[in-house]
This record gives structure tokens, C-alpha cells and sequence, in this order.
């Protein structure tokens, strides 16, 4: 199948953030089964993020507030180059900063890379103390930036979104206008709390964090279903992914790609290779000759 016009094995992707970001651990996440991997949120310049505890269990997923620690794009961008060396693979540099001028400068670094895609991490919801509100919350910003990076990237580029958006279809939209040539959805949701009640203090050491795994699948299926009426250009989806069966109903809803990020801690590396022997299975089950086919399909009474 096709993402974007690059030929992937599978629509399974590596969602930003679970990883490091050594080239070796993205080769092997394609060697498993992964289309596609998707970097690190990387800025111009390396951050230590928040001080731990950062991640918190809880029943229905996982919370974070890692405060997108990165070793910045200057080596992001080298490790990008050694997944790409001898290796056949498609990679997804995520950004993130703090204007559409920061924003320009890491398009136009990427520019000098091997990168196939380039993600606009616009709806980080655990940085919000220095950043304010994320820009996937505010119409103009989401214009602003996208058409601005538009201007000056040399390969495609997705606007990452947030479920917490009042309207996200309107927003892809907005995105879709300015020049995206796809959408990533959704971010994590949130803010959420998790309490330690013999310590009588948050888990977290950050206090709150953006929440993750099977509980927001639900919503990540319904607002990708939204945006998918709205837009179009392609989706990739994110959100509560933990299974084969999961990946076909973000399909379905939609998305023409599909991440998978918090199951890697609940699965392991392995997750790749067994969601996509699954999807696979149930395709050939019911009769499916393509993952496309899968796409946007969902009948609704």
C-alpha cells in the first residue's frame, strides 16, 4: 500500500514519543512489521523535560507528562541518517517550538536530511507552562504555522491535532487549507490526574500529564471518523491501538495509516509484528485483498 505517495509494507506506524531515538531501534520497529516510524518530537535545541516520575500505570491506559525531552534535531537528524543508511525504510521527523519561526527553521533543517515526512507536533498538552495553550486549540496559529512551514518544506508534511480541540474537523480543515498533506490524530488527552493515596500526592511529579492507551480509543476512533467527512488528505491515526483488531477499526473510521504507542510498554516491541499477523488474519477472514481497502469503509445506520 501506499502512504503519501511512499510505498509501506504495512500501515503500521511507530508513534512519536514511546522511543528512543537511535537509528537502530527504528530499524528494528520496521523489521517487526512497521511501515513507518515516527521520531521524537525534536526542537531546535536538546531539553531534559520533566523530572520524574514522568509515566503513570493506571487501569484503563497510561499518563505522561514527559515534557518532550529530546537530544534536539541537530542529532535527531544524525540518527535519522544512520536508519536511513543501507536500510530500507520510512521515517516521520516530528517538531515541535514555540512560533512558526521555530517551527521554519526545523523544516528547513529537515529539508537537508533523508526524512520522507515531516510531523507538526502542534497539541503537546504537558508543556503548557512554557509554551501556554497548544496550537492545535487556536484556529489562527494552526494556519499560521502550517502555511509557513509549507512554504519552505521540500517533502510532505502532517499537522499532528488534539482530541482537545472543540471542534478537531474544523481544525483539520483549517490544516488541510493552509497546505497539510496529511493529518496526524490524535495527541494524548488530557490533562489527567493519577493520586497516590497513601502519599496523598499526585503520581506524577508534574502533577498532571496527557493520558493514552485503550480508554482513549473511543474518542480517537469518532473525531478521526469526523475528520474523515471533512478532509482529503490521508490520516494517520493514533490513539488506544493495542491489537489487530484495533488497527482495522481506526481503518475503518478513516485512518489510511495507523500508530501504535502506548502498547509498546503493555506488548513490547513485539507488538508490531503480532498486530499486524492479526490485522492480516482478519482480513483474509472477511475477504480483504489490501489494507486500503480497509479504509473508511464504516457503515453507520
Amino acid at each position: 500500500m501506499q502512504f503519501l505517495g511512499k510505498d509501506i509494507p504495512s500501515p503500521l506506524t511507530l508513534a512519536s514519543g514511546i522511543l528512543g531515538i537511535s537509528f537502530s531501534s527504528l530499524q528494528r520497529i520496521i523489521r517487526d512489521g512497521a511501515g513507518m516510524v515516527t521520531t521524537k518530537s525534536l526542537s531546535l535545541e536538546p531539553r531534559i523535560g520533566h523530572e520524574g516520575p514522568i509515566i503513570a500505570e493506571f487501569e484503563g491506559g497510561l499518563i505522561n507528562s514527559v515534557g518532550l525531552t529530546n537530544p534536539g534535531i541537530h542529532d535527531g537528524l544524525l540518527e535519522v541518517e544512520k536508519f536511513h543508511k543501507e536500510f530500507d525504510g520510512v521515517s516521520i521527523v516530528s517538531v515541535f517550538g514555540g512560533n512558526a519561526t521555530e517551527f521554519v527553521r526545523l523544516s528547513e533543517a529537515v529539508n537537508h536530511s533523508n526524512a520522507d515526512f515531516l510531523e507538526l507536533n502542534l497539541s503537546c498538552p504537558n508543556v503548557e507552562d512554557e509554551f501556554k495553550r497548544p496550537f492545535a486549540l487556536m484556529p489562527e496559529k494552526i494556519t499560521e504555522i502550517v502555511a509557513a512551514v509549507k512554504s519552505v518544506s521540500q517533502i510532505p508534511i502532517l499537522a499532528k491535532l488534539s482530541p482537545n480541540a472543540y471542534d478537531v474537523a474544523l481544525m483539520a480543515s483549517l490544516a488541510e487549507d493552509a497546505g497539510a498533506d496529511g493529518i496526524t490524530m490524535i495527541n494524548t488527552l488530557g490533562h489527567g490526574m493519577v493520586i497516590d493515596a497513601i502519599a496523598k500526592r499526585p503520581v506524577l511529579r508534574n502533577n498532571f500529564g496527557g493520558i493514552s492507551g485503550p480508554c482513549i480509543k473511543p474518542l480517537a476512533l469518532k473525531l478521526i471518523h469526523d475528520v474523515y467527512q471533512k478532509v482529503q488528505i490521508p490520516i494517520l491515526g493514533t490513539g488506544g491501538v493495542s491489537n489487530g483488531l484495533d488497527a482495522v477499526e481506526m481503518m475503518m473510521a478513516g485512518a489510511s495509516a495507523v500508530a501504535i504507542g502506548s502498547a509498546v510498554y503493555e506488548r513490547g516491541l513485539d507488538v508490531f509484528k503480532i498486530t499486524r499477523s492479526e490485522m492480516e488474519a482478519f482480513m483474509a477472514q472477511h475477504g480483504y485483498s489490501d489494507y486500503s481497502d480497509l479504509i473508511g469503509i464504516l457503515q453507520e445506520n
